[in-house]
């Protein structure tokens, strides 16, 4: 795999069905006058790209989109039908996700592999790249070893290049329930102090045994910040005093 740094992305047209109709859209259009952030994996809906690839980039957006990039593509060897099946179920909106069905693209990239062992035929390497109207500014490229490595073209190591010092957007969880006023009191808080945050409602996204599971407690709302427990309503509030202090 060899690094297009300097180069121009390909000029190519990729096939989009938007609605009911379908939507061309020239590569050169797609990144001109822009700065872009593209990550490239080998399949929609298989297992590291749903669970690791896309939601962490969709995560860090604000933050990219902070630092100047106008647009995060997600593109891959599949059809439109799929890319888009897929971004909706990943709730992936602030991503752009491009099919490359044939293949042009990544082929011209020189990132076209063979993964025809695993009935996939052609896809994509791994890799990611931020590309400055339209020329590659630097790339991520994974080793060349067997299997599927994802080490480099992840969306942390993008945000340590553009952004060396930048403090990670921090990981928050909220316990709620319907009608619980202490959970609104707690989200509203978290919004105030532009703090972005998980919601996980009782009986839609856990019961009340997970609940007691996890955070040994039987009462909502329960926070969550970077794998530490901080508690209800009224613990947040002294946790945002002493953290803003």
């Amino acid at each position: 795999m060899v690094s297009k740094e300097g180069s121009r992305v390909p000029q190519v047209v990729f096939h989009l069905r938007e609605g009911h109709e379908w939507v061309n859209i020239d590569s050169e259009l797609l990144f001109a006058g822009k700065r872009v952030i593209l990550f490239s994996l080998p399949g929609a809906f298989t297992p590291t790209c749903s669970s690791s690839h896309v939601p962490r980039y969709n995560q860090l957006a604000p933050v990219f989109k902070k630092l100047g990039v106008d647009e995060i593509i997600c593109m891959s060897v599949n059809d439109t039908f799929v890319m888009n099946q897929w971004k909706e179920e990943q709730r992936a909106d602030a991503i752009t996700f491009i099919p490359d069905g044939n293949g042009e693209f990544t082929a011209g990239m020189g990132m076209l592999v063979d993964k025809g062992d695993l009935g996939f035929g052609k896809r994509s390497w791994r890799y990611s790249m931020l590309v400055q109207d339209g020329v590659v500014e630097k790339m991520f490229i994974e080793a060349e070893v067997p299997g599927d490595p994802f080490d480099v073209s992840d969306a942390d190591t993008l945000l340590r290049y553009l952004a060396p010092e930048a403090e990670m957007p921090k990981d928050i969880t909220v316990f709620s329930r319907p009608g619980c006023p202490f959970c609104a009191k707690a989200k509203q808080m978290l919004e105030e102090a532009g703090l972005a945050f998980e919601e996980l409602v009782l009986n839609r996204d856990y019961t009340d045994r997970t609940l007691r599971a996890v955070a040994a407690a039987e009462t909502v709302p329960q926070i969550y910040i970077n794998g530490e427990r901080i508690g209800g309503s009224e613990d947040l509030q002294q946790w945002l005093e002493c953290s803003h202090a």
